[in-house]
C-alpha cells in the first residue's frame, strides 16, 4: 500500500485526510467497481487524495525522473544493445528504466533503436519495462508512448492494423470515420502496452511547401482540423474502460503548420501575425482542450509575434504558460517534442534546454540525447534555487493525474496471450478499410481514363512507397490489380530515380495497356518529375497518383490525377477500387493545390473532387 506507507512518512496527518487516501486506494485497487452512492469522496477527490499521498512521498530524484521520457535500444526489456551502453552506462532497456527511475519510455520503428518487431513482440516488451518500473517503485508504472498517428508515421505495422493519414481523413471530411479510426488505433495500442500516443496532429497545414508536417495534417482550414482532432481525442480516450484507452497528444504547440524549416534540422520561425495566429493555430488546440486532451505537444519553432525574444516555443514561457496554461486554461500534461531535435538544440546545450523547459511550463522531456545531463541540470536548477521543488511538483502531479485516468496504474500489464485476437483483427481492418474508401479524390480525368471501363490488358505500376515494406509500395497496388484479372508488373523506382530506372520504366512502359505512377512530394524531387513527363511522352494512358501529399498535381500537367495521400497498403486498395469503378471517389481536396511552387495560383481549390 505505497499510499499508506507515504502518510506514515509525513505525519502527522489528519485523521480526515487519511480516511480520505484510505478510500482512495481501495477505489485504486477496484478500478472498475461502482462506489456507493452515499459513499463520499468522488472519483475526482479519491484521484487527488492519492496523487499528493504518493507525491509527499516521493524524493526529489524520484520526483525528477517521472518528468523524463526515454528512448531505449533494443526489442526487450532484458535485450543488451551496445547503443544503451554508450548513451547511458548500461546494456538493457530494462536497466535504464532503473537507473534513472524514469516516469516514461518511447517506442520507435525507424530511427535506429529498432524498438518494434510485431505486436506480440511489443506487449512482451512493455510487460518486460513495467516489471523494470516495479522494481524501483511498485506504484509508479510507466507511461509508454509511440508516434502512431497513420499514414507515413506508422510505428507498428502489419500485422497490426495499419492507417491512412490524417489529409486522406481531412479528404472525407468524416468527424464519425476519424473517431472510429483513433478508437481503433487506442485499443490496438493499449493491447500492445502502448499507453500515450502522440497523436492527432492539430497544426493546420498552410504552407504547401510545409516539409515535416503536410499529409500528418488533417487539412488547411482550422474549422475542419478542430472538428477531426476533437474527434480523434475522443476515440482515443472515450468509450469503455480507461485501462481500454490510450493517452492522445495533439501536436505540436502552438503550431507548426505555417513552417518551411524541418524543426529536426534546424528552427523554423513562423511570421503570422497574434491575430493570424489566433484564427489559424489555435482553434484545434482548444478543441482537443474542450475534448479533454490528456498532453500537448511542444513545437520546436519560433514564433516572434507570440514571445518577441525569439526562443522556441519549448522553452517560451509566454507561450508555454502565459498562452496555453493561463489564456486556454490548459491543465494537463505538457510534453516537448524529442529534445534531440535540432530545432531546440539550435540556440541552447542539452543541460539548459530541460531546465528551460521547465520554467517554460512544460511537464514531460521527451527523448534527452543525454539522460543524465537532463535529470543532473533539472536536480541542479532545484537545489540551486532556480528551480523549486514546488514546480517540479506540479509537473509530476500532472503526470501522476494521467497515468490515474487511464487506468496505468492499476493495469500496468497486458495479456500477451491476447494480443492476436486483439491487434489487427479483420473486424479492426474492414473499419478501417471502409472509412479509408471515403478518402480518395480525383482531382483531374480529363482523358476519361477512369473509371477504367474493363481491365486492362497490362498494367505497369511504378513509383515510390515503403522501401523496407514490400506491402506499402508498387508491389501492394499491383498484387490488388492482379486481382482484378489484369496482369500487373511492379517497378519500385524509389524518390530520386536515376537516369537508369526512368529508361527501364519508359521501356517498360511501351508494353503494356496503363500506367500508373505513385508520385511523393515532387516539390523537392525533379527526378519523379522527370519519369512522369517521360511516361506520358510514351502515349499510354497514364494515372498519376499523389501518394503523399495532393500537392503533387501541380507540379506536372498530366491529364488524370488522383490523391490518396497514402501510400499504405489500405490506401492503395481504395485507390484499385476507384480505378475499377468498385467504388466512386468521394474525397475532396482538405488544402489548396497550388501551381507549382506559387501559392498565389490555385489549381485545385479546396473541396475540389471529381466523381461519377
Amino acid at each position: 500500500m505505497p499510499a499508506l506507507r507515504s502518510i506514515h512518512r509525513t505525519l502527522p496527518v489528519a485523521v480526515a485526510t487519511i480516511a480520505t487516501v484510505a478510500i482512495a486506494v481501495l477505489a485504486l485497487a477496484r478500478p472498475e467497481a461502482p462506489a456507493p452512492a452515499s459513499a463520499p469522496p468522488s472519483a475526482d477527490a479519491a484521484m487527488r487524495a492519492w496523487t499528493e499521498s504518493v507525491l509527499h512521498g516521493m524524493p526529489l530524484e524520484q520526483k525528477v525522473g517521472q518528468l523524463l521520457v526515454a528512448t531505449v535500444w533494443g526489442k526487450s526489456a532484458d535485450e543488451a544493445h551496445p547503443t544503451n551502453r554508450l548513451r547511458y552506462g548500461v546494456d538493457t532497456p530494462a536497466q535504464v528504466i532503473q537507473r534513472y527511475q524514469v516516469g516514461g519510455a518511447i517506442y520507435f520503428n525507424n530511427s535506429g533503436t529498432d524498438n518494434v518487431d510485431s505486436p506480440a513482440q511489443l506487449a512482451a516488451f512493455s510487460n518486460g519495462l513495467q516489471r523494470a518500473a516495479k522494481g524501483v517503485a511498485p506504484h509508479l508504472p510507466l507511461v509508454i508512448s509511440i508516434d502512431q498517428e497513420g499514414g507515413n508515421v506508422t510505428r507498428v505495422e502489419a500485422p497490426a492494423t495499419e492507417y491512412p493519414s490524417s489529409m486522406a481523413v481531412g479528404a472525407s471530411r468524416s468527424a464519425a470515420d476519424a473517431r472510429t479510426l483513433a478508437a481503433v488505433s487506442g485499443r490496438e495500442l493499449r493491447a500492445m502496452g502502448v499507453n500515450q500516443n502522440f497523436a492527432p496532429v492539430a497544426d493546420v497545414n498552410s504552407n504547401p511547401l510545409n516539409p515535416v508536417i503536410a499529409a500528418r495534417s488533417f487539412s488547411a482550414r482550422p474549422d475542419l482540423v478542430s472538428a477531426l482532432v476533437a474527434a480523434e481525442v475522443r476515440g482515443y480516450q472515450a468509450g469503455g474502460r480507461s485501462s481500454e484507452t490510450v493517452s492522445s497528444s495533439a501536436k505540436h504547440f502552438p503550431g507548426h503548420g505555417d513552417a518551411a524549416t524541418d524543426s529536426h534540422t534546424g528552427l523554423p520561425v513562423i511570421t503570422r501575425t497574434a491575430e493570424q495566429w489566433r484564427a489559424i493555430d489555435l482553434p484545434p488546440f482548444a478543441a482537443a482542450i474542450e475534448a479533454g486532451i490528456d498532453s500537448i505537444m511542444t513545437a520546436h519553432i519560433q514564433f516572434p509575434s507570440l514571445d518577441p525574444t525569439g526562443v522556441p516555443a519549448t522553452v517560451s514561457k509566454p507561450i508555454m504558460t502565459g498562452l496555453l496554461r493561463e489564456e486556454l486554461g490548459y491543465q494537463g500534461v505538457i510534453v516537448t517534442d524529442s529534445l534531440g531535435m535540432q530545432g531546440v538544440r539550435e540556440m541552447f546545450g542539452d543541460a539548459e534546454i530541460p531546465v528551460l523547459a521547465l520554467e517554460a511550463g512544460v511537464d514531460q522531456l521527451l527523448m534527452p540525447p543525454d539522460l543524465n545531463l537532463a535529470k543532473e541540470s533539472v536536480l541542479a536548477a532545484v537545489r540551486s534555487g532556480r528551480l523549486t521543488e514546488q514546480r517540479i511538483d506540479e509537473s509530476v502531479r500532472r503526470i501522476l493525474t494521467l497515468k490515474w485516468k487511464r487506468g496505468i496504474l492499476t493495469r500496468p500489464y497486458v495479456d500477451e496471450r491476447a494480443v492476436p485476437a486483439r491487434v489487427g483483427t479483420p473486424a479492426h481492418k474492414e473499419a478501417i478499410q471502409n472509412l479509408t474508401d471515403h478518402t480518395v479524390t480525383v482531382l483531374r480525368n480529363d482523358a476519361n481514363t477512369l473509371p477504367l471501363a474493363s481491365a486492362p490488358g497490362k498494367v505497369l505500376v511504378a513509383g515510390v512507397g515503403d522501401t523496407v515494406t514490400p506491402a506499402n509500395s508498387p508491389n501492394a497496388l499491383a498484387a490488388s490489380i492482379r486481382a482484378r484479372g489484369s496482369t500487373a508488373t511492379a517497378l519500385p523506382t524509389g524518390l530520386k530515380p536515376t537516369e537508369a530506372t526512368i529508361a527501364q520504366a519508359v521501356t517498360a512502359a511501351q508494353d503494356t495497356d496503363l500506367v500508373v505512377l505513385l508520385t511523393n512530394n515532387l516539390s523537392t524531387n525533379t527526378a519523379q518529375r522527370t519519369l512522369l513527363t517521360r511516361l506520358l511522352e510514351t502515349g499510354k494512358p497514364v494515372v498519376a497518383v499523389a501518394a503523399q501529399v495532393p500537392y503533387d498535381a501541380g507540379f506536372v500537367d498530366a491529364p488524370t490525377w488522383v490523391a490518396t495521400y497514402s501510400w499504405r497498403a489500405v490506401s492503395l486498395e481504395s485507390l484499385t477500387k476507384v480505378l475499377f469503378g468498385e467504388i466512386a471517389p468521394q474525397g475532396k481536396l482538405p488544402v489548396d493545390v497550388p501551381l507549382g511552387s506559387d501559392p498565389s495560383t490555385i489549381q485545385y481549390p479546396f473541396d475540389h473532387g471529381l466523381t461519377w
